[in-house]
């Protein structure tokens, strides 16, 4: 369904990024992943991909913080890769504290990663896709795009800003087959959830499982988590031609979480 089309994701060696990253290579897609990973764990994870779909894949280390080193991962991937077809903004990290106690280095990392970060990679690859006439854009944003929880001000922050990029992005890249959306996940077992876990814990006095039980899939009501895999068919879906009509759209995957 997607040969002859790259696919960049962000925050992808690992949980959310690296499903939706093997979801789009099974379709055929061209992969280029991205995050913080050693050399040899790049390299066993690109030929993972290449061996197991067929496709050729690339890796970036790029400090995405940084919108200098976000020009120099987008110049990679145009050089290397004819630009970005699909671009997965799904890169991020979480921080739990009480307002008053959020440490502002962790609020400017937050922000910088979970949402500059989707800007900046999101206006170098959009003239390719207009001038390509075609370009899927999805945002990984949040249930804390829709609502918000406690102690969570950073991150709720972002999630929100992220919606609010994606319809923005939508309606400039309508008229051009660009199409942005946002999925927006409920809690998902990656290693960013579980030190989520832990912090919660401590902020709340309360033991882990009490914060996955009672705090966590209390928000849920299917009381399960979300799967990687799930939201990387999800994601799948959203690059196939049956996805055309939607645009802009703010996408619940949540076991129901914000239909309460």
């Amino acid at each position: 369904m997607l040969k002859g089309k790259t696919a960049l994701v962000t925050g992808s060696t690992s949980g959310i990024g690296l499903g939706i990253a093997k979801a789009l290579a099974e379709q055929s897609a061209d992969i280029v992943l991205s995050g913080l990973s050693s050399d040899d764990e790049a390299d066993a994870l690109k030929q993972e991909i290449s061996e197991t779909y067929g496709v050729k894949a690339g890796f970036s280390g790029a400090n995405l913080t940084d919108p200098d080193a976000i020009e120099g991962m987008m110049g990679y991937v145009a050089r290397d890769f004819g630009g970005a077809d699909i671009l997965v903004n799904n890169a991020g990290v979480q921080h739990v504290s009480p307002i008053e106690d959020f440490p502002v280095a962790r609020w400017d990392l937050i922000i910088a990663l979970n949402l500059s970060a989707a800007f900046h990679t999101t206006r170098m690859a959009i003239s390719g896709m207009k001038e390509k006439g075609w370009g899927r854009i999805i945002n990984t944003a949040s249930a804390h795009a829709l609502v918000a929880s406690p102690y969570k001000s950073a991150y709720v922050a972002a999630k929100h800003g992220i919606a609010g990029l994606t319809k923005t992005v939508a309606l400039e890249g309508a008229e051009h087959g660009i199409r942005c959306n946002a999925i927006c996940p409920g809690y998902v077992y990656t290693p960013l959830v579980e030190g989520q876990v832990a912090d919660t814990a401590k902020a709340r006095g309360i033991t882990e499982e009490e914060v996955k039980r009672d705090v966590l899939l209390a928000a849920q009501p299917t009381k399960e988590f979300v799967t990687s895999e799930q939201i990387g068919a999800f994601a799948s879906f959203l690059c196939s031609p049956g996805a055309d009509g939607i645009n802009g759209a703010i996408l619940s995957m949540d076991g129901g979480w914000v239909a309460q």
